[in-house]
């Protein structure tokens, strides 16, 4: 069909209004028919269980009107509290007549997030999410009342007569409740009797109900609409809206709380979003970086950065502080992975020698290109898996000699000024240390050949 057979007649607005997302509900009532509503109806009580989502409505009944039999109703009455009412029950019909009549809710629908209140107001519709939909029917609980009592009473006229016979001697069945697993147990919670018992275990929370013309009711309608106050409130919030950074209207339409909680559910342990990134300072980004890139240049470094705007002289100040440069490319310090009070993965080292060996390791590289895994265990004095371990972050294994080479070339020859400088001052502080890590090499020959004098000699 072309458009000119099939003009359009009005074009509508649509507005996404959150104000009461959170606590809408649609209340219907499939048993009342659409004339006999309750629109004028007087409500005298008013309860919700808010973790089940129940809600309980209590209407006063007209009971001056000529269609109420006063008679029935004071038999309802009298068959749900009882002659002899005791001061501390809770009165169904404190007035000694069948007043009111309950309704109580059920959840025909579990997922309402496709479904929305809209408001048409000065030709634009605002839409509100939904938080539930209920169906409201009557409770008869007077009569459930009426049954247990009646069924007390004849338990107590048995006991009665049966106070004066001899005891009689019954069987007792005796069942011990079984060990159950995970997967038993979240089964039994998704049961309908464990489901029944948690609601009838919530207890009722008091409300207090506004008539629809009321000022309070108003004012909860009013929120349905976008501008919260009309037309005009609404185009000054939009154009307020418009006037704003670009950044900030974003922090507007999302919630920053919200974001970083679905976010952080989805991504691994140990990993930053870059949300979160941006609110930690250069000398904390920078460590993040180099904790998660293992090995990477510097200019790989700037790239990642969130503010593009940081000078590389600034950068360059802050990095020796958190890593090390070695052979042109940065790796974070010991201590960002195994800090105090940690312990390896595999066996359990202490954070100390994890840490030891970890700068042998990069002290080693400093010299030369490839490393074998069993010199540095013999070195080290540690297990295997634990130099594996520390060589997985920072090296990748040659299978054609089985040894050790860093995960990136070797970028030396691109290095700045700054750089320069950095790996000259950094070269002093190895070379400060190379005593330590060559006092670990004699250790580790001298076991060596204790060993093997020890073998030879059993031998001969």
């Amino acid at each position: 069909m072309e458009d000119e057979d099939d003009p359009v007649v009005e074009e509508i607005p649509v507005h996404l209004s959150k104000a009461l997302a959170e606590n809408l509900y649609v209340l219907q009532y499939p048993l009342k028919s659409a004339t006999a509503t309750f629109d004028d109806g007087r409500v005298v009580n008013c309860c919700v269980k808010p973790i089940n989502q129940q809600i309980k409505v209590d209407y006063a009944l007209n009971t001056a009107s000529k269609n109420y039999d006063a008679f029935k109703g004071e038999q309802f009455a009298l068959a749900a509290d009882g002659k002899q009412r005791d001061k501390n029950q809770k009165l169904t019909f404190r007035s000694g007549t069948m007043d009111k009549q309950s309704f109580l809710s059920t959840k025909p629908i579990e997922d309402v997030s496709r479904y929305l209140v809209c408001v048409i107001q000065d030709g634009e519709m605002h839409a509100t999410p939904l938080k539930g939909i209920v169906s409201m029917r009557q409770m008869f609980s007077y009569f459930d009342k009426q049954d247990k009592r009646t069924k007390a009473e004849q338990k107590a006229e048995q006991d009665a007569d049966g106070a004066a016979e001899d005891e009689e001697l019954t069987q007792v069945t005796v069942k011990f409740a079984r060990l159950e697993n995970e997967k038993v147990r979240k089964a039994r919670e998704k049961s309908f009797n464990y489901l029944s018992k948690m609601e009838a275990e919530e207890p009722w929370c008091e409300t207090f109900w506004h008539e629809k013309t009321s000022a309070a009711a108003e004012l909860e309608r009013q929120k349905l609409c976008g501008g919260g106050a009309g037309g005009s409130g609404r185009l000054e919030v939009d154009n307020a809206a418009l006037n704003v950074k670009p950044i900030e209207y974003m922090d507007m339409l999302i919630s920053k709380e919200k974001t970083d909680r679905n976010i952080d559910s989805l991504l691994p342990s140990r990993v930053i979003c870059m949300h979160k990134l941006k609110q930690l300072t250069l000398q904390e980004q920078l460590k993040v970086i180099l904790t998660d890139a293992k090995v990477i240049t510097s200019q790989q470094i700037l790239d990642l950065l969130p503010d593009r705007t940081l000078s590389p002289e600034k950068v360059l100040r802050l990095l020796p502080q958190v890593g090390w440069l070695i052979r042109g490319n940065w790796v974070v310090q010991s201590e960002y992975i195994y800090p105090d009070g940690s312990v390896s993965g595999t066996n359990g080292v202490a954070a100390e020698q994890m840490r030891k060996a970890r700068d042998y390791i990069m002290f080693r590289f400093t010299k030369c290109d490839k490393l074998e895994r069993h010199q540095l265990v013999s070195v080290t004095q540690l297990p295997g898996e634990e130099i594996r371990e520390i060589l997985s972050t920072i090296a990748k294994l040659n299978t054609a000699d089985r040894t050790w080479s860093m995960l990136l070339p070797p970028n030396e020859g691109f290095q700045c000024v700054d750089e320069q400088e950095i790996s000259d001052r950094q070269g002093a502080f190895w070379t400060a240390r190379s005593d330590k890590f060559n006092e670990m090499e004699r250790n580790s020959s001298a076991s060596t050949t204790k060993r093997v004098r020890k073998r030879s000699t059993r031998d001969s």
